[in-house]
């Protein structure tokens, strides 16, 4: 005999959608929530996830005295702060950690970095910028080894800058940027691998040793130090008065096993162009360049206690540079002194290896 197998019951329940799904995960995640919470009332559950409490602790005083982490051992606490936003990120993986062991003590831990990455970082979180500006500024470390100088150039001269700013300049490529960059900015002045493109006429430029910096610097003769020269100091007639600009290049910085955050030619670089700037009297000051160091690197502290940086004072977010393909750090800054940054942004990649950065400036 036959049977007919059961049959499945029917049901009219539709499919859930994507907004039942969301509020179904939301509501298990209140759930985990008020379960951790309830359970904090119960003594022994305040033992839980030891190791994830400490890592918690660990991380807020890690962001609250990243100032006191020592140099002395391969540059760690600079390595440490200019990757400091970063940590952030470890927050939301200690909570998931704290929510999966139902650790109240973890939780209250979390607090601590929690409220030192707000106050280091959450200035920078909102848009700073306004209306304005006198004078748009803009620079770009455009790569030695750039396939395409003449694109780079082109794409440059689009963003409208009145000064524009390139560094790591080569003797192959620099004439294509200067037959690129004629039309727009009939004044330009490149001294090594560093220049400057003006709409506004320029004068008194002169190179600055960053490099040879140092009691043997006057020996070396100045027509050996200028193919590789690094930074430059000039002057820019405006409407307003003069203006003097700096533009750098400071040396590389490397990670390695040996040496840990190697940072010693951008140093001497630091001293160098710090010295400048600090016996230099003009009212009104912009340096536009490659740094190899974000502003919370102490050891920069030379030049940005005598600037202040147009991201951090009108910028929207943290203005990543480099790598282009992947922008984790700002390294090509805009800082100032008697102007004031209306706004700060970071312009469409080129084909170099550092995002290209701009800034509106009022007098």
């Amino acid at each position: 005999m036959n049977r007919t197998p059961p049959s499945t019951p029917a049901t009219n329940e539709p499919p859930l959608d994507g907004g039942e799904v969301a509020g179904t995960r939301r509501a298990g995640l209140r759930r985990v929530i008020r379960s951790v919470i309830r359970s904090g009332a119960r003594p022994d559950t305040w033992r839980r996830g030891p190791v994830l409490t400490v890592l918690a602790l660990l991380l807020g005083l890690l962001l609250l005295l990243h100032a006191r982490i020592p140099n002395g051992l391969g540059n760690l606490g600079s390595l440490v702060e200019c990757l400091l936003p970063w940590f952030g990120l470890f927050v939301p993986v200690l909570l998931v950690g704290a929510l999966w062991r139902r650790s109240p003590a973890t939780l209250v831990a979390l607090l601590l970095p929690v409220v030192a990455w707000v106050s280091l970082f959450g200035g920078l979180l909102g848009d700073k910028s306004r209306a304005g500006g006198d004078l748009t500024v803009a620079e770009q470390n455009v790569n030695a080894g750039n396939p395409d100088p003449a694109g780079t150039a082109r794409d440059l001269a689009a963003s409208g800058a009145t000064l524009l700013a390139l560094v790591e300049l080569t003797p192959q490529a620099t004439g294509r940027y200067e037959q690129q960059l004629a039309a727009a900015y009939p004044y330009h002045t490149v001294q090594g691998t560093v220049g400057l493109w003006s709409k506004l006429p320029l004068s008194g430029t002169q190179p600055i040793d960053i490099i040879d910096y140092g009691p043997l610097a006057a020996r070396k003769p100045a027509a050996d130090k200028l193919p590789a020269n690094r930074a430059l100091r000039t002057t820019v007639t405006t409407a307003h008065g003069p203006l003097t600009v700096y533009v750098a290049h400071l040396g590389s910085v490397r990670v390695t096993p040996r040496t840990g955050f190697w940072t010693a030619s951008r140093d001497i670089g630091v001293q160098a162009l710090g010295k400048a700037i600090a016996a230099d009297k003009s009212q009104r000051v912009v340096l536009l360049g490659d740094l190899n160091g974000t502003t919370d690197d102490r050891e920069l502290s030379g030049i940005t206690s005598q600037l202040h940086s147009a991201q951090v004072v009108a910028g929207d977010g943290f203005g990543f540079t480099w790598p282009a393909s992947f922008p984790m750090v700002r390294i090509d800054q805009i800082l100032v002194r008697g102007m004031t940054p209306d706004s700060s942004w970071v312009l469409p990649a080129t084909t170099s290896d550092h995002l290209p950065i701009a800034a509106r400036l009022s007098w």
